[in-house]
């Protein structure tokens, strides 16, 4: 087999109309285990129930506080975790269970870019070792050679291709960075998973990667799923932006849906902390401080998680799960009272503040 990095991919996103990914109720339930026998009392809920759909093509941004199960998610998605309980189809195939030898040639297809540039690069290594490594591991042959094909992905992503025989030590993390995903990129994935691509760098570097990544995805059409905490960080590069709360999503809508009208109280307080340049506009905007912690995953509070934490919460919201449901078209809410919305939900009366909210 030869791989050629010139090839570009955006066909795949016109290909089929049919979603790449599908995931329908994707859980992670870590046991907690005590005692000499090492027997469960209990189970750390990271992630419960999440689903959605990814369009060739598409960048959805997974979004949320920390411990929220951003990470966990994008784990199970390229099946570094085992899920506990749901099902991940990729292309039409279950991939939800595959073992670890029939899973390595959908490798090819499905990568992801770690978080930290300084600890997903081995030291001992050069960058060509590193970069090269998918080949050697799949057993990809190029029609360039394997070293000339590693030179031409590090120019592809903007480093020196006579940097080959340097090691990790001798970048920054912005160029770290780029080294990873350079080996995202070496076998032409189809999907790839980027966990807080930029949460380690200098903000003036931040930019750089994100319009790379947007670069890479028009160049080869590529499938993306960004993991992050800044909603402001993943703006200008998502079509879709699903917002996580321990464990659940609570909202699924496009970019500027969800920029413009936010319907769950915990999207609007999110975004009341994205900085605004514009002194004005600043000054008119209410900041939402969110009171308390966000409460442990392992004794998660009944129905609506939020409850504990949310200025709208009612009696409805301690003791109903609210399920996430299209209140607009394309815009996905789990909450009995949300913001922006003029209409009734399944779960108010014309009388209740769902009913007349406007945000």
């Amino acid at each position: 087999m030869s791989t050629d990095i010139g090839a570009s991919g955006a066909s795949r996103a016109s290909a089929s109309g049919d979603a790449l990914l599908s995931v329908t109720g994707l859980t992670k339930h870590f046991p907690i285990r005590r005692g000499l026998l090492q027997r469960q009392v209990g189970a750390v809920q990271a992630v419960d129930g999440v689903t959605f759909d990814l369009a060739p093509g598409e960048t959805l941004s997974l979004v949320g506080e920390s411990g929220c199960g951003k990470t966990t998610t994008g784990r199970m998605l390229t099946r570094l975790l085992e899920p506990t309980d749901g099902t991940i189809v990729f292309e039409g195939r279950d991939i939800t269970h595959l073992s670890m030898g029939r899973m390595r040639p959908l490798r090819r297809d499905v990568q992801m870019i770690f978080q930290d540039p300084y600890s997903s690069l081995n030291p001992r290594h050069t960058v060509g070792t590193i970069v090269g490594a998918p080949f050697h591991l799949q057993g990809v042959t190029t029609e360039k050679g394997i070293k000339r094909t590693v030179q031409d992905l590090l120019e592809l992503v903007g480093l020196n291709p006579e940097h080959y025989n340097r090691y990790p030590h001798e970048f920054s993390g912005g160029q770290r960075q780029r080294i990873g995903i350079a080996r995202a990129l070496a076998l032409n994935p189809k999907l790839i998973v980027a966990d807080e691509p930029v949460s380690a760098l200098d903000v003036s570097i931040q930019a750089q990667v994100i319009n790379l990544l947007e670069d890479l995805q028009e160049e080869f059409g590529l499938t993306y799923i960004v993991i992050a905490h800044d909603l402001s960080v993943v703006r200008h590069m998502s079509d879709r932006v699903a917002v996580m709360y321990l464990g659940n999503l609570v909202e699924l809508t496009d970019r500027d849906s969800l920029y413009a009208r936010p319907m769950h109280p915990y999207t609007t307080a999110l975004l009341s902390a994205v900085p605004i340049p514009d002194t004005r506009r600043r000054s008119r905007r209410e900041r939402i401080r969110l009171q308390g912690d966000v409460p442990s995953p392992i004794d998660p509070p009944p129905a609506c998680r939020f409850h504990t934490r949310c200025w709208k919460a009612q009696e409805v919201c301690r003791t109903v799960t609210p399920q996430l449901v299209e209140l607009q078209p394309g815009h996905r809410v789990a909450c009995h009272f949300p913001e922006n919305i003029e209409v009734p939900t399944p779960a108010a009366t014309p009388d209740s503040p769902a009913a007349k909210s406007t945000g």
